[in-house]
């Protein structure tokens, strides 16, 4: 089990796929990091020799923000804009969609499950 950024990438996996499994990195980046590092499409992370998971593991830490980095930097984004009181902060506080959707219906995923309203028959 090869461990990159903290994180425990599947063995049986492309190397392609299993770069997917570290928060911050998607399949452009992963290709992106095998194709600098020199690592065939076709390779799994069983069949990486220990030099060639060094090199992933410094490719990565050198060029990307990746896991807590990543996330931390995400939520103080967030929490700049909530102490801004600007209209994305807003919309964060009180938990409803920030990109112009759409809350009369839909929206069910940022503002959880329905809730009952008293008195509303008919």
């Amino acid at each position: 089990m090869a461990r990159i950024a903290g994180v425990n990438i599947p063995t049986q996996k492309r190397v392609q796929i299993a770069l997917t499994y570290i928060h911050g990195i998607g399949r452009t980046k992963a290709v992106e990091i095998c194709n600098t590092v020199g690592i065939p499409a076709e390779r799994r992370v069983n069949e990486l020799t220990d030099d060639e998971v060094v090199r992933v593991r410094e490719a990565i830490d050198r060029g990307y923000t990746v896991e807590g980095d990543l996330r931390r930097e995400v939520a103080m984004n967030i929490k700049r804009l909530m102490d801004l009181g600007c209209y994305r902060g807003l919309r964060h506080r009180k938990g409803l969609p920030v990109r112009g959707q759409r809350t009369s219906t839909n929206a069910r995923t940022r503002k959880g499950p329905a809730k009952p309203i008293a008195g509303k028959k008919k």
